[in-house]
């Protein structure tokens, strides 16, 4: 049995330890927002945090996260600025790996709250989508981290305007 938190509820999994986690999270706990792509780490569509960091969870073995907090596209809870951004920006086609490029991008913003362009590509770098949304993505990624940018701004007496 392996115990862990999953989007702040503590769980125990009684699958096997070599198990990956996606399989966990989908079938065991029933959330079915982190999606199976390629099954090698390839394609980002499985991406959950791991203690904060983007992680495969295709790969992951479930026996590797006894104790360490795993949040995934359900933790956001549609709160989360990205969320948003994808939303408004209409980023989503079949929208199948969208719930991947969101918890890789949420790393990003929450080590760099404005980043570059290509600072954006290459974090995201890895994240395929069949439906090459990508410029799309993108544009949300930054309009998020502006959004983000403001709202600080607006309660913190210190920031700079951009």
């Amino acid at each position: 049995m392996v115990t862990f938190t999953i989007n702040g509820k503590v769980v125990e999994s009684h699958a096997s330890e070599d198990t990956p986690l996606l399989w966990v999270i989908r079938d065991e706990i029933g959330l079915k927002g982190t999606k199976f792509g390629c099954g090698i780490a390839m394609c980002g569509a499985c991406t959950v945090h791991l203690d904060g960091q983007a992680t495969r969870s295709c790969v992951l073995p479930i026996g590797a996260i006894a104790g360490k907090n795993i949040t995934t596209i359900e933790g956001l809870n549609n709160e989360h600025p990205l969320q948003k951004a994808w939303v408004e920006e209409q980023v989503p086609q079949c929208g199948y790996c969208q719930s991947g490029q969101i918890m890789q991008a949420a790393t990003l913003l929450a080590a760099n709250p404005s980043p570059s362009d290509e600072e954006i590509v290459s974090h995201m770098n890895g994240n395929y989508c069949r439906c090459m949304a990508y410029k799309r993505i993108k544009t949300a990624i930054q309009r998020a981290a502006d959004e983000s940018q403001s709202v600080v701004n607006i309660f913190d007496p210190n920031a700079q305007d951009a």
